[in-house]
């Protein structure tokens, strides 16, 4: 089934605000939260609710939203882009409902029981590469530090587990409260047992009950060629551990390629200065080329100015999405020597008697003696 766009589930525009967007969420919440409408469908609006806000809240997600829609957060083999899980966003409906009955009647979404799988945190990671790295790709080890799962207690946080006492295994607890309108039934989570309907014997030490510990850990990860600054790397699986056997977040890796000493990147393409004598400009010549793999040889045709441009095919940066290979630009620069021999004066000052001049010059010198 299709989902409906995030701005039409929250009746919003493209343009708005944060605080409208915060504003006409919780006006929904307080609408369709199933604590509060019993109506069939209630549940399911809830949860397509909460998934628009929780990408649209984020400026993020949000931008990845705008640009390629619920693609952005679909699932895929073999690459593209990464999932959201939603898992892990919650209300509070105290403040929700607090502005509805004037608070101190203990509503709370987070009634059920705590011990479902939850994934872990994505971690962002910062990563500089040289020109060549980011070109010809490379294999880096970088050490992160992020929470694992215990190994002592498998993530459980305990040991000997049992049933929890107050809550006999369900999470909660169900308190009534009688007013001027009425009675009112809530459930609130479990003080004994933090909700997850259970309790351990002993507390692991390990992980002073948490389930995890932190860690420092050495990854290994292959950077494809063609990297650029500002793109990211999904490592999947590598960021902080889940809960409850949930799975592990992702590691991002955001690169920063540092400049080269001669080439530079626009894109795929790349482009090279290459200084030339005077004579060389004159008469033409031959000349070897460094590209990003190899050397080639130019031929460097006879009257090359300052800034003249020459292509060299397919000797840019391969793009790893398109498979596409950029072109390579030469940028000619006439270099003039900083001190000539007596011998090369005069052979300048009898070319100079020669006629040098070309249509430009010609059409110049007419409009400065112009009448």
């Amino acid at each position: 089934m299709n989902k409906r766009d995030y701005y039409e589930v929250l009746g919003v525009s493209k343009n708005a605000t944060d605080a409208e967007i915060k504003s006409a969420f919780r006006k929904l919440a307080k609408q369709y939260h199933p604590d509060i409408n019993k109506e069939a469908g209630s549940e399911e609006k809830f949860k397509e609710i909460q998934e628009a806000y929780a990408v649209l809240s984020d400026a993020s997600k949000r931008k990845q939203y705008d640009q390629f829609g619920h693609a952005a957060f679909e699932q895929g083999a073999g690459g593209g882009f990464s999932g959201f899980d939603f898992s892990g966003f919650d209300v509070d409906l105290d403040d929700i409902l607090g502005s509805m009955f004037g608070g101190g009647f203990g509503f709370s979404s987070r009634t059920g029981r705590r011990n479902s799988k939850t994934r872990g945190d994505d971690v962002l990671y910062h990563m500089d590469l040289t020109f060549e790295e980011a070109v010809h790709g490379a294999e880096k080890d970088i050490k992160i530090d992020t929470s694992t799962t215990c190994p002592d207690c498998n993530g459980m946080g305990g040991h000997d587990e049992e049933t929890c006492e107050v809550c006999h295994g369900s999470g909660t607890t169900t308190s009534e409260q009688h007013t001027i309108l009425g009675s009112f039934v809530s459930k609130t989570t479990c003080s004994n047992c933090g909700g997850t309907g259970r309790t351990f014997k002993r507390r692991c030490t390990t992980c002073m009950g948490r389930g995890n510990i932190r860690k420092n850990r050495t990854i290994s990860v292959k950077i494809p060629a063609g990297i650029d600054t500002g793109m990211r790397l999904r490592v999947a699986g590598k960021g902080e551990a889940g809960t409850n056997g949930g799975p592990n977040g992702d590691l991002y890796l955001e690169f920063n390629v540092k400049e080269h000493e001669f080439f530079k990147r626009e894109g795929d393409d790349i482009y090279l200065t290459v200084p030339i004598t005077l004579t060389d400009a004159i008469l033409g010549c031959k000349k070897d080329i460094r590209t990003l793999d190899s050397i080639v040889t130019l031929n460097i045709k006879p009257g090359t100015n300052s800034n003249d441009k020459q292509r060299i095919r397919g000797r840019g940066i391969k793009n790893a999405s398109t498979n596409r290979t950029g072109d390579m630009y030469i940028i000619f620069y006439v270099v003039l020597p900083d001190k000539l021999t007596k011998e090369q004066k005069g052979l300048f000052e009898s070319l100079s008697k020669t006629n040098l001049e070309n249509s430009m010059f010609n059409k110049f010198t007419k409009f400065v003696n112009k009448k």
